[in-house]
């Protein structure tokens, strides 16, 4: 295959709707010149019915790699870029499959996404290079738990993108409940220090070439004015959910330490950064996944369209723009599709 074709060809990989692979289709229709194709492993998925797309497919979750070669085959793929968190994981480690067929892999290394997959190694691997973290462990017995300042937050090592079956505790009997239900749903538990919202939360995308030089940094403060991007609320605390929207603006020292926590983390893409300002004014994050933000699309309104400027660099093409910043509210919401029975992806 070859990559200096006219419209490159992408295929997205997870396309369920109001999520990342979706937002990542926006930013490449936005600019132009793609030509986009998703992929799923449900047919209910609303990429299947989004106009973004010119074609999607139906892939066999047991076989979910196998399929995705012969997709990329089929389909003459220049470059894949995964969609969610799982899809992120199952790519990396295929890595060398995908470049054996010539196709480059919009994303992250390989290394960087398996060591930041499982949220208690994520942090002690900050940690350990000197990042000012939360408590966070990986909670294998109740007296785990004691090491963790209350009140907690309890949410699973892997996948969710840090929103989904996530709990606030106030006891530790409470937190041990919530560890429970875990376990019991086949998931690990970790806990982690909870850090008041009031100071402000932020979501911060840093964009590394493959190289590892920073390209630039963007932080949005996120506003939790709407339900639609909060998960959970009390008197007493505030759990964001997974649809950012807010000020976009400079924010010159927290994107001093996203650049920071990137360049230690030796990152060769994509890293989306979510923290709070602790009491001593530091931002402090609390989740950090090694792939695009669902909230990429925002950033590109504001003139920082991450995702096209890496994926020209991972076809060995040059940047067509600069990444900008245009200081702003970015807000958004939900999108309804009608699909008659016999339209269903098959």
């Amino acid at each position: 295959m070859t990559t200096d074709t006219p419209r490159p060809r992408i295929l997205i990989a997870g396309i369920a709707g109001a999520s990342l692979g979706t937002e990542i289709a926006k930013c490449l229709r936005h600019v132009g010149g793609y030509e986009i194709i998703g992929c799923d492993i449900s047919p209910y998925a609303y990429g299947h019915y989004d106009s973004n797309f010119e074609s999607t497919f139906l892939v066999d979750r047991g076989r979910y790699i196998v399929d995705l070669l012969a997709l990329c085959r089929d389909e003459r793929i220049n470059c894949v870029i995964p969609g969610g968190d799982e899809p992120a994981v199952l790519i990396s480690r295929a890595a060398d499959k995908f470049s054996e067929i010539g196709v480059r892999i919009g994303h992250n290394n390989p290394d960087l996404v398996e060591r930041l997959s499982h949220k208690g190694r994520c942090f002690e691997i900050l940690s350990a290079i000197g990042i000012a973290t939360p408590v966070t462990m990986t909670i294998s017995n109740p007296a785990d738990l004691h090491r963790v300042p209350l009140p907690c937050i309890i949410k699973p090592a892997t996948g969710s993108g840090g929103s989904s079956f996530v709990f606030f505790a106030r006891t530790y009997a409470e937190a041990e409940l919530y560890c429970t239900y875990l376990r019991n749903n086949k998931r690990i538990p970790v806990a982690q220090e909870y850090i008041p919202h009031e100071r402000g939360e932020f979501t911060v995308g840093v964009i590394s070439r493959p190289d590892g030089s920073c390209a630039g940094a963007i932080a949005l403060r996120r506003s939790f004015n709407s339900k639609l991007s909060v998960a959970m609320q009390g008197d007493d605390f505030l759990i964001s959910s997974g649809y950012s929207q807010g000020q976009i603006g400079e924010y010159p020292e927290i994107c001093a330490i996203a650049r920071e926590i990137a360049q230690r983390l030796e990152s060769t893409g994509p890293l989306n950064i979510q923290g709070r300002l602790a009491a001593d004014g530091r931002f402090v994050p609390f989740e950090i996944n090694a792939r695009f933000s669902a909230s990429t699309f925002l950033r590109t309104l504001a003139g920082f369209n991450e995702v096209d400027f890496y994926t020209r660099l991972s076809l060995g093409q040059l940047p067509r723009t600069e990444l900008g910043i245009t200081p702003g509210w970015y807000f958004r919401t939900l999108t309804e599709v009608a699909i008659l029975p016999q339209e269903l992806k098959q």
